[in-house]
């Protein structure tokens, strides 16, 4: 009862069922758009291209298909998806630490953060520009092999035309999430890839029904799926929303003849606080490789990333735990939030304040990431387990339902949407999903 009213309460609040409405309609117009061919496409080979394509492509397959919502099955206007702006955003912010120019506009407050945004949206353009010409290329490539009539035709101008609305699709997506972050619930880009893999569940789960009534997988191994799916969603949760509280000591502080006592409350340190971001970044560079494997001249990386393989699992790793840091330190930084304690004359009880309360803060971070990083890592690789466990035939089925780079956004984005939300219950004076502390619980 308390869940139903919640979702009442929603619905009160001018403001939020406005922003609610909003996310909605931009979420319909983000699949509406998977749905519409390219132009030059040839409609009746689209259906063949995917089941082909899935078989041929493997992991590169699974790994688009995420981020583009589907639409790369359905050779869509928004085949690139939101990966173009993923991509300009991470180097963005590896530029922001690299250059001394960029990290001085960057702390310049929300107008420096304006214009960093701005210059992400810039880098996007050549980016989908790239990503662009090697899909174009790629289909060019497998129509000349396979002989499959993907293109009505391959000449000049209908490769440019494709090229050209594919590149106008991954701007159309990165204003879509941008509209979705200022005027919506929620990080518009993390949305969006939710929409796009949740969409695809239902079915997903069809065909897999169909084929163990055929007999060609069977009940236990869907049963065994869905216990790990439960599993896995219950796991998830249960570690995005577990912190490391650290006690605070509040000075006395006098304010005219009036004195405030100190008092002592907690600063919570999430075990995961990157996230979901560490996965999504490490999945996009991730498809880089694989796609240049597709020319002929750089096929070998094709054995060196293939997904499974050795180098593959490596990279992988490699870059979500590097992320997990990164993603940490760059919003977290136990030296500004141990100044920030000291000049509010609060001290963390036993650590004197200054440089001995940033390495106390520092040491308690990069510990917790660690277990962080390591649990996304599991999740991350744990359709490969389960592929290497059951059998190639359902890897397809695993990358697209259980595939953990998809529960990880699904749940992390949901949980994150259901925190902003509550915070709107909250202000306005209404309890949330689990009471009054919400998701995060009591104190």
């Amino acid at each position: 009862m308390q869940i139903l009213d919640s979702f009442r309460n929603i619905f009160k609040i001018q403001e939020l069922r406005k922003r609610l409405f909003i996310t909605l309609a931009l979420l319909v117009v983000f699949r509406f758009g998977s749905h519409i061919a390219l132009p030059g496409v040839n409609a009746s080979a689209i259906k063949q291209f995917a089941d082909e394509a899935a078989r041929g492509l493997g992991g590169l397959w699974g790994l688009i298909q995420i981020f583009s919502g589907g639409a790369l099955g359905n050779l869509a206007l928004f085949s690139l998806g939101i990966m173009p702006y993923i991509t300009s955003s991470i180097i963005m912010q590896l530029m922001t630490k690299v250059s001394p120019s960029l990290e001085a506009i960057a702390k310049e407050g929300p107008s420096g953060q304006r214009k960093i945004a701005q210059y992400t949206r810039y880098l996007a353009m050549p980016i989908a520009l790239v990503q662009g010409i090697f899909a174009v290329n790629t289909l060019v490539s497998y129509q000349r092999s396979t002989g499959l009539p993907i293109m009505h035709a391959l000449h000049l101008t209908a490769m440019i035309e494709m090229v050209i609305g594919l590149m106008a699709g991954a701007l159309f997506i990165m204003w879509l999430g941008e509209q979705i972050t200022e005027h919506g619930v929620g990080n518009g880009a993390s949305l969006l890839i939710m929409a796009g893999i949740v969409a695809r569940m239902p079915a997903v789960a069809v065909e897999l029904t169909e084929k163990a009534r055929a007999n060609e997988v069977s009940w236990d191994s869907i049963l065994i799926i869905t216990l790990l799916f439960t599993a896995m969603v219950g796991g998830i949760v249960f570690v995005t929303q577990a912190q490391r509280r650290i006690p605070v000591q509040h000075a006395k502080h006098f304010r005219g003849r009036r004195v405030w006592m100190g008092s002592r409350n907690y600063m919570p340190l999430r075990v995961n606080t990157a996230g979901v971001m560490p996965v999504i970044f490490a999945s996009s560079l991730l498809v880089l490789p694989q796609v240049l494997a597709q020319i002929k001249a750089l096929e070998w990386m094709g054995d060196f990333f293939g997904r499974g393989l050795f180098f593959y699992t490596v990279f992988y790793t490699t870059m979500i735990f590097f992320f997990s840091y990164f993603w940490t330190y760059l919003f977290f930084q136990p030296a500004e939030m141990a100044n920030n304690l000291k000049e509010y004359g609060s001290f963390i009880p036993g650590i004197r304040p200054g440089d001995n309360t940033a390495n106390y803060l520092n040491n308690i971070l990069s510990r917790i990431t660690l277990c962080g990083a390591a649990f996304l890592t599991i999740i991350a690789l744990m359709p490969d387990l389960v592929t290497a466990a059951f059998g190639g035939e359902l890897q397809r089925q695993l990358l697209s339902f259980l595939g953990g780079t998809g529960i990880l956004i699904v749940v992390g984005v949901g949980l994150d949407m259901i925190q902003k939300i509550e915070s709107y219950l909250l202000m306005h004076h209404y309890e949330g999903f689990v009471g009054p502390g919400g998701i995060r619980g009591r104190r």
